[in-house]
């Protein structure tokens, strides 16, 4: 393994020369071919596999660590590994191998009054640096993505799992550096002093692109510190609007699975809003009630079940990750579309309705990263777009939107092929 360079206290020379191998090792990668480098990405998963007992004995660790300091069952059920979910990890990292590789591809070529060839081509972006927390599955998904996309990465995981993630990075590097691809291209961060996540934040023309993965806390600190362009979103403020001509049946389906299929993910709905001319509402807001989700109101929602809460002002500016959700009656569509300019986080707003003209008008108007027509905002995940995998969900209006997988971890520079051409 490559040597590690000493920890100043403030971690900048520390960053810095991490960021500097990085980019030496970037070159390299940004050279080899799309085989080489899927190659290289099926050697470190099945280092993963030929590594399973010594990562799983140190995820023990984490996990006994975890369970001493208190933390709460979500949070260890995030951090737990066993021999089904490692081989999910490795299987994962075989997945990326097999995706089309963006780096190269031509994205629009003309040719100049002048005659010169004008082509726009894929390229990666260069040095990306991962701050996440808890889950140690990222480090082998983001390693995996970076290095199909031809960008190497600096990493930098939670405390909460600092033993799980050194052991896979330890066994995605030796897979990777045996077909060739420099130790130094996948970096995981050698110390947990908060330092280093304020060093990398602030690595302008070291390190090109920050991607967070986090809980709110973390994500809001790299918006608001970060030096280097950030690729993020900081809430999953999402809503559901069942409009006055959806279909009673599809409704419910659609916002029951929206909100209580899973709702700690930044997918699920926070928000549902009813049409105040829809005939069923009632129906649909008792299916979450009686699938055991906390319902909060306003006035006019809350005389649809004598259960209903009276939601507060920040409901409605509230990202629950849990089993709640704030319903509100709306007139029309017009005030559903300025409810959710208000207040959605511009994450992924989903409208049901068997009116093609009204749907089309929500998937025009509504100004969020993922707008959906008859469907669970739970499908807002780059795995169901069918982008393989994805390192997050960005919400920004540069660069990517939505689940950001290979094509979002590229940029892309001009070619000019002339004939010997000057300018008069």
């Amino acid at each position: 393994m490559a040597t590690q360079p000493e920890i100043s206290d403030d971690c900048t020379d520390l960053v810095h020369d991490l960021a500097r191998d990085a980019r030496s090792a970037q070159r390299v990668l940004a050279r080899m071919s799309d085989a080489e480098k899927a190659d290289a990405l099926r050697a470190a998963a099945a280092a993963l596999r030929a590594e399973a007992p010594k990562i799983l004995e140190e995820n023990r660790k984490d996990i006994a660590a975890g369970e001493s300091n208190g933390l709460s069952s979500a949070m260890l059920d995030r951090l737990k590994l066993d021999e089904d979910r490692l081989e999910g990890i490795a299987s994962a990292v075989e997945s990326v191998a097999g995706l089309a590789d963006p780096v190269g591809q031509v994205i629009d070529q003309s040719t100049a009054p002048t005659g010169l060839k004008l082509q726009r081509i894929r390229i990666p972006i260069g040095v990306i640096g991962i701050i996440y927390e808890s889950r140690p599955n990222v480090t082998a998904d983001a390693a995996s993505l970076c290095v199909r996309s031809g960008n190497a990465t600096i990493l930098r995981g939670g405390s909460e799992a600092v033993h799980s993630n050194r052991a896979i990075h330890a066994a995605m590097v030796k897979g990777l550096s045996s077909k060739g691809v420099p130790e130094a291209a996948v970096q995981l961060m050698p110390t947990q002093d908060r330092a280093a996540v304020g060093a990398m934040l602030k690595a302008s023309g070291l390190i090109d692109m920050i991607v967070p993965r986090g809980g709110k806390g973390l994500v809001a600190r790299v918006q608001n510190d970060a030096r280097v362009p950030v690729l993020a979103h900081l809430d999953g403020i999402n809503h559901t609007y069942i409009h006055d001509k959806a279909d009673l049946d599809m409704a419910r389906a659609i916002a029951l699975n929206a909100k209580m299929r899973r709702t700690g993910v930044c997918g699920a709905m926070e928000t549902l809003l009813i049409d105040a001319k829809f005939p069923a509402g009632e129906k649909v807001v008792a299916a979450l009630l009686d699938a055991g989700c906390e319902v909060r109101g306003d006035s006019r929602a809350r005389s649809l079940d004598k259960r209903i809460g009276m939601a507060g002002a920040n409901d409605w500016d509230t990202e629950y990750l849990e089993a709640v959700v704030s319903v509100a009656i709306v007139d029309g569509m017009e005030a559903a579309l300025e409810h959710i300019a208000r207040h959605s986080s511009g994450h992924t707003d989903a409208i049901v309705t068997a009116d093609d003209d009204a749907a089309e008008r929500f998937l025009t108007e509504v100004d969020s990263a993922i707008v959906m027509r008859n469907a669970s905002s739970q499908f807002a995940d780059g795995g169901e777009f069918g982008l393989g995998a994805e390192i997050g969900i960005a919400t920004g209006r540069i660069h990517a939107r939505g689940p950001v997988a290979l094509e979002g971890l590229t940029t892309y520079k001009w070619q000019v092929r002339g004939e010997g051409q000057t300018r008069p």
